[in-house]
Protein backbone atom coordinates (compact mmCIF):
# COMPACT_ATOMS: atom_id res chain seq x y z
CA UNK A 1 0.00 0.00 0.00
CA UNK A 2 1.33 3.43 -0.63
CA UNK A 3 1.76 5.78 2.53
CA UNK A 4 -1.15 7.65 4.58
CA UNK A 5 0.33 10.53 4.01
CA UNK A 6 0.23 10.82 0.19
CA UNK A 7 -0.96 13.24 -2.28
CA UNK A 8 -2.71 11.75 -5.83
CA UNK A 9 -1.58 13.44 -8.69
CA UNK A 10 -3.53 12.25 -11.16
CA UNK A 11 -2.57 12.52 -15.18
CA UNK A 12 -5.62 12.90 -16.41
CA UNK A 13 -4.86 12.81 -20.54
CA UNK A 14 -3.78 9.13 -20.05
CA UNK A 15 -7.26 8.23 -18.60
CA UNK A 16 -9.40 10.08 -20.79
CA UNK A 17 -7.86 8.60 -23.94
CA UNK A 18 -7.83 5.06 -22.75
CA UNK A 19 -11.71 5.50 -22.06
CA UNK A 20 -11.96 7.51 -25.70
CA UNK A 21 -10.40 4.48 -27.30
CA UNK A 22 -12.32 1.44 -24.92
CA UNK A 23 -15.29 2.44 -24.15
CA UNK A 24 -18.24 2.23 -27.01
CA UNK A 25 -18.65 5.49 -28.43
CA UNK A 26 -22.58 4.68 -28.69
CA UNK A 27 -22.76 5.69 -25.33
CA UNK A 28 -24.59 9.22 -25.47
CA UNK A 29 -26.17 11.84 -23.64
CA UNK A 30 -29.84 12.83 -24.54
CA UNK A 31 -29.09 15.12 -27.31
CA UNK A 32 -26.44 12.11 -28.59
CA UNK A 33 -22.95 14.27 -27.93
CA UNK A 34 -20.79 10.80 -27.51
CA UNK A 35 -19.78 10.79 -23.00
CA UNK A 36 -17.97 7.58 -23.32
CA UNK A 37 -14.78 9.35 -22.21
CA UNK A 38 -16.69 11.27 -19.69
CA UNK A 39 -17.93 8.12 -18.61
CA UNK A 40 -14.75 5.83 -18.48
CA UNK A 41 -12.37 8.73 -16.55
CA UNK A 42 -15.51 8.87 -14.20
CA UNK A 43 -15.50 5.09 -13.70
CA UNK A 44 -11.63 5.49 -12.84
CA UNK A 45 -11.71 8.31 -10.57
CA UNK A 46 -14.65 6.63 -8.52
CA UNK A 47 -12.57 3.29 -8.47
CA UNK A 48 -9.26 4.93 -7.43
CA UNK A 49 -11.24 7.11 -4.42
CA UNK A 50 -13.05 3.77 -3.97
CA UNK A 51 -9.70 2.00 -3.61
CA UNK A 52 -8.02 3.55 -1.61
CA UNK A 53 -10.05 6.40 0.09
CA UNK A 54 -6.89 9.49 0.05
CA UNK A 55 -7.12 11.91 1.89
CA UNK A 56 -5.88 14.36 -0.74
CA UNK A 57 -5.67 14.42 -4.54
CA UNK A 58 -5.66 16.53 -7.58
CA UNK A 59 -6.13 15.98 -11.42
CA UNK A 60 -3.98 17.59 -13.64
CA UNK A 61 -5.68 18.66 -17.30
CA UNK A 62 -3.69 19.73 -20.65
CA UNK A 63 -5.42 22.52 -21.90
CA UNK A 64 -3.20 23.50 -25.03
CA UNK A 65 -0.22 21.52 -26.20
CA UNK A 66 0.78 24.01 -28.70
CA UNK A 67 0.64 27.44 -27.04
CA UNK A 68 3.32 25.63 -24.00
CA UNK A 69 6.41 27.09 -22.92
CA UNK A 70 8.10 24.34 -24.49
CA UNK A 71 6.08 25.07 -28.17
CA UNK A 72 7.39 28.39 -27.96
CA UNK A 73 10.73 27.05 -27.06
CA UNK A 74 11.33 24.96 -29.59
CA UNK A 75 7.62 25.10 -32.62
CA UNK A 76 7.73 21.88 -33.90
CA UNK A 77 7.40 20.20 -30.44
CA UNK A 78 4.54 17.77 -30.73
CA UNK A 79 3.35 19.88 -33.71
CA UNK A 80 2.84 16.45 -35.49
CA UNK A 81 -0.12 15.47 -33.25
CA UNK A 82 -3.01 15.64 -35.03
CA UNK A 83 -5.61 17.75 -32.73
CA UNK A 84 -7.90 16.10 -30.68
CA UNK A 85 -11.82 15.70 -32.37
CA UNK A 86 -14.24 17.62 -31.60
CA UNK A 87 -16.45 15.11 -29.60
CA UNK A 88 -13.39 14.15 -27.18
CA UNK A 89 -12.39 18.24 -26.65
CA UNK A 90 -16.05 18.82 -25.58
CA UNK A 91 -15.97 15.48 -23.40
CA UNK A 92 -12.68 16.87 -22.23
CA UNK A 93 -14.11 20.00 -20.75
CA UNK A 94 -17.09 17.88 -19.25
CA UNK A 95 -14.09 15.90 -17.12
CA UNK A 96 -13.17 18.97 -15.91
CA UNK A 97 -16.87 19.90 -14.60
CA UNK A 98 -16.90 15.88 -13.04
CA UNK A 99 -14.17 16.92 -11.10
CA UNK A 100 -16.05 19.81 -9.63
CA UNK A 101 -18.90 17.57 -8.95
CA UNK A 102 -16.86 15.20 -7.47
CA UNK A 103 -15.38 18.09 -5.38
CA UNK A 104 -12.07 17.20 -6.40
CA UNK A 105 -9.25 20.25 -6.71
CA UNK A 106 -8.08 20.09 -10.72
CA UNK A 107 -6.01 22.06 -12.99
CA UNK A 108 -5.00 22.99 -16.30
CA UNK A 109 -2.89 25.86 -17.97
CA UNK A 110 -2.64 27.41 -21.25
CA UNK A 111 1.29 27.89 -20.63
CA UNK A 112 2.25 25.17 -18.98
CA UNK A 113 1.51 20.98 -19.51
CA UNK A 114 -0.06 18.20 -17.08
CA UNK A 115 3.30 17.16 -15.71
CA UNK A 116 4.56 20.47 -15.06
CA UNK A 117 1.31 20.97 -12.62
CA UNK A 118 1.70 17.47 -11.20
CA UNK A 119 5.85 18.49 -10.49
CA UNK A 120 4.61 21.99 -9.16
CA UNK A 121 2.08 20.43 -6.65
CA UNK A 122 4.75 17.51 -5.60
CA UNK A 123 7.33 19.90 -4.78
CA UNK A 124 4.57 22.12 -2.71
CA UNK A 125 3.24 19.30 -1.13
CA UNK A 126 6.40 18.09 0.11
CA UNK A 127 7.37 21.50 1.80
CA UNK A 128 4.10 20.27 3.69
CA UNK A 129 5.49 16.77 4.78
CA UNK A 130 3.29 14.69 2.15
CA UNK A 131 4.83 12.25 -0.36
CA UNK A 132 3.38 12.00 -3.76
CA UNK A 133 1.34 9.11 -5.62
CA UNK A 134 1.95 10.08 -9.30
CA UNK A 135 -1.06 8.06 -11.55
CA UNK A 136 0.00 7.70 -14.79
CA UNK A 137 1.73 5.93 -17.22
CA UNK A 138 4.00 8.64 -18.89
CA UNK A 139 7.56 7.71 -18.62
CA UNK A 140 8.50 11.74 -18.21
CA UNK A 141 6.38 12.21 -14.36
CA UNK A 142 9.03 9.12 -13.20
CA UNK A 143 11.71 12.45 -13.19
CA UNK A 144 9.52 13.38 -10.67
CA UNK A 145 9.57 10.63 -7.95
CA UNK A 146 11.85 11.61 -4.88
CA UNK A 147 12.46 9.04 -2.15
CA UNK A 148 8.85 8.80 -0.27
CA UNK A 149 6.99 9.37 -3.39
CA UNK A 150 5.98 6.54 -5.63
CA UNK A 151 5.08 6.17 -9.62
CA UNK A 152 1.52 4.08 -10.25
CA UNK A 153 0.79 2.55 -13.63
CA UNK A 154 -2.73 2.47 -12.67
CA UNK A 155 -3.48 0.78 -15.89
CA UNK A 156 -0.42 -1.59 -15.73
CA UNK A 157 -1.29 -2.44 -12.65
CA UNK A 158 2.35 -1.64 -10.97
CA UNK A 159 3.63 0.09 -9.04
CA UNK A 160 7.42 1.78 -8.63
CA UNK A 161 8.98 3.53 -5.56
CA UNK A 162 12.15 5.92 -5.74
CA UNK A 163 14.39 2.31 -5.71
CA UNK A 164 12.66 0.58 -8.71
CA UNK A 165 12.38 3.37 -11.13
CA UNK A 166 15.81 3.00 -12.04
CA UNK A 167 15.11 -1.07 -12.74
CA UNK A 168 12.18 0.15 -14.90
CA UNK A 169 13.59 2.98 -16.98
CA UNK A 170 17.07 2.44 -17.02
CA UNK A 171 18.14 5.67 -15.03
CA UNK A 172 17.24 7.63 -12.02
CA UNK A 173 14.26 9.64 -11.60
CA UNK A 174 17.28 12.58 -11.44
CA UNK A 175 18.59 11.46 -14.56
CA UNK A 176 15.55 10.89 -16.73
CA UNK A 177 14.96 14.57 -18.39
CA UNK A 178 19.15 13.94 -19.31
CA UNK A 179 18.43 10.47 -20.63
CA UNK A 180 15.12 11.57 -23.24
CA UNK A 181 17.18 14.96 -24.07
CA UNK A 182 20.19 12.53 -25.08
CA UNK A 183 17.89 10.04 -27.43
CA UNK A 184 15.60 12.32 -28.30
CA UNK A 185 11.34 11.73 -27.86
CA UNK A 186 10.01 10.99 -31.34
CA UNK A 187 6.52 10.65 -29.38
CA UNK A 188 6.61 14.45 -28.30
CA UNK A 189 8.96 15.32 -30.95
CA UNK A 190 11.91 16.37 -29.45
CA UNK A 191 15.31 16.43 -31.05
CA UNK A 192 17.56 13.87 -29.29
CA UNK A 193 21.66 13.52 -31.06
CA UNK A 194 21.71 11.58 -33.78
CA UNK A 195 23.26 8.24 -33.22
CA UNK A 196 23.21 7.95 -29.73
CA UNK A 197 20.20 5.16 -28.64
CA UNK A 198 19.02 4.41 -25.49
CA UNK A 199 21.96 2.06 -24.51
CA UNK A 200 24.35 4.60 -25.55
CA UNK A 201 22.70 7.27 -23.27
CA UNK A 202 22.58 5.10 -20.24
CA UNK A 203 26.19 4.05 -20.22
CA UNK A 204 26.61 8.23 -20.94
CA UNK A 205 24.19 8.82 -17.56
CA UNK A 206 25.72 6.40 -15.52
CA UNK A 207 29.53 7.88 -16.27
CA UNK A 208 28.60 11.59 -15.97
CA UNK A 209 26.45 13.06 -13.34
CA UNK A 210 25.15 15.96 -15.64
CA UNK A 211 25.13 16.89 -19.10
CA UNK A 212 27.43 19.81 -18.30
CA UNK A 213 29.98 17.24 -16.56
CA UNK A 214 29.66 15.69 -19.83
CA UNK A 215 30.81 18.38 -21.57
CA UNK A 216 33.46 19.39 -19.25
CA UNK A 217 34.60 15.99 -19.62
CA UNK A 218 34.02 14.72 -23.11
CA UNK A 219 37.56 13.05 -23.39
CA UNK A 220 36.23 10.65 -21.30
CA UNK A 221 33.79 9.18 -23.60
CA UNK A 222 36.90 7.99 -25.66
CA UNK A 223 37.21 5.57 -22.67
CA UNK A 224 34.43 4.31 -22.35
CA UNK A 225 32.52 0.41 -23.55
CA UNK A 226 30.53 1.76 -26.22
CA UNK A 227 30.34 0.59 -29.92
CA UNK A 228 32.19 3.87 -31.87
CA UNK A 229 33.67 5.89 -29.02
CA UNK A 230 35.05 8.21 -31.16
CA UNK A 231 31.46 8.67 -33.04
CA UNK A 232 29.83 9.51 -30.04
CA UNK A 233 31.96 11.99 -28.80
CA UNK A 234 32.23 13.89 -32.29
CA UNK A 235 28.03 13.84 -32.25
CA UNK A 236 27.93 15.16 -28.73
CA UNK A 237 30.09 18.17 -29.93
CA UNK A 238 28.35 18.72 -32.97
CA UNK A 239 25.03 19.07 -31.20
CA UNK A 240 25.60 19.99 -27.90
CA UNK A 241 23.03 23.35 -28.44
CA UNK A 242 20.50 20.67 -29.68
CA UNK A 243 21.10 18.20 -26.97
CA UNK A 244 20.58 21.26 -24.08
CA UNK A 245 17.43 22.78 -26.25
CA UNK A 246 16.20 19.23 -25.64
CA UNK A 247 17.34 18.83 -22.06
CA UNK A 248 14.86 22.15 -21.34
CA UNK A 249 12.16 20.28 -23.44
CA UNK A 250 12.46 17.29 -21.49
CA UNK A 251 12.89 19.09 -17.95
CA UNK A 252 9.49 19.33 -16.12
CA UNK A 253 8.81 22.68 -14.55
CA UNK A 254 8.19 22.85 -10.67
CA UNK A 255 8.01 26.12 -10.18
CA UNK A 256 4.41 27.20 -11.63
CA UNK A 257 2.59 30.56 -9.75
CA UNK A 258 -0.23 28.09 -8.37
CA UNK A 259 -2.46 29.44 -5.55
CA UNK A 260 -3.34 25.91 -3.85
CA UNK A 261 -3.05 24.93 -0.43
CA UNK A 262 -2.80 21.48 1.45
CA UNK A 263 -6.54 21.98 2.55
CA UNK A 264 -7.37 23.00 -1.01
CA UNK A 265 -6.27 19.15 -2.11
CA UNK A 266 -8.32 17.81 0.90
CA UNK A 267 -10.54 14.81 -0.79
CA UNK A 268 -13.84 14.19 0.66
CA UNK A 269 -17.49 12.59 0.01
CA UNK A 270 -18.50 14.12 -2.85
CA UNK A 271 -22.17 15.68 -2.76
CA UNK A 272 -24.42 13.67 -3.86
CA UNK A 273 -27.20 15.98 -5.16
CA UNK A 274 -24.47 18.18 -6.81
CA UNK A 275 -22.52 14.68 -8.71
CA UNK A 276 -26.29 13.38 -9.68
CA UNK A 277 -27.43 16.49 -11.10
CA UNK A 278 -24.21 16.59 -13.35
CA UNK A 279 -24.68 12.59 -13.99
CA UNK A 280 -28.57 13.63 -15.14
CA UNK A 281 -26.96 16.29 -17.45
CA UNK A 282 -25.27 13.33 -18.99
CA UNK A 283 -27.98 11.03 -19.17
CA UNK A 284 -25.70 8.14 -16.79
CA UNK A 285 -27.15 5.50 -15.08
CA UNK A 286 -27.01 3.52 -11.65
CA UNK A 287 -23.07 2.09 -12.41
CA UNK A 288 -21.93 5.90 -11.22
CA UNK A 289 -24.42 6.86 -8.58
CA UNK A 290 -23.59 3.59 -6.46
CA UNK A 291 -20.38 3.59 -6.64
CA UNK A 292 -20.76 7.42 -5.12
CA UNK A 293 -22.72 6.38 -2.65
CA UNK A 294 -20.52 3.55 -1.59
CA UNK A 295 -17.76 6.27 -1.79
CA UNK A 296 -20.06 8.41 0.57
CA UNK A 297 -20.38 5.30 3.29
CA UNK A 298 -16.70 4.73 3.08
CA UNK A 299 -15.86 8.46 4.10
CA UNK A 300 -18.52 8.39 6.79
CA UNK A 301 -16.54 5.23 8.68
CA UNK A 302 -13.41 5.86 10.37
CA UNK A 303 -10.15 5.62 7.48
CA UNK A 304 -8.44 2.21 7.55
CA UNK A 305 -4.16 2.28 8.68
CA UNK A 306 -2.40 2.32 5.44
CA UNK A 307 1.07 0.69 5.74
CA UNK A 308 3.96 3.11 4.59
Amino acid sequence: MFPANAVYLIDASVFIFRAYHSVPISLTDADGYPVNALHGFGRFLGDLIEQMRPSHIAVAFDESLRQSFRSKLYPPYKAHREPAPAELRRQMALCRQLCAALGIAHFASTEYEADDIIGTLAYKMRTQGKCAVIVTRDKDLAQLIGPEDHYWDYIGETRYAYAQIAQRFGVHPERIADFLALTGDAVDNVPGVPGIGKKTATTLVHHFASLEDLYENIDRVLKLKLRNPGFVAGQLRDYRESLFLARRLTGIACDMQLDVSLESLTCRAPRLDVLNAFYDSVAFGRLLRNQAERIVEKYRSPPNAVAA
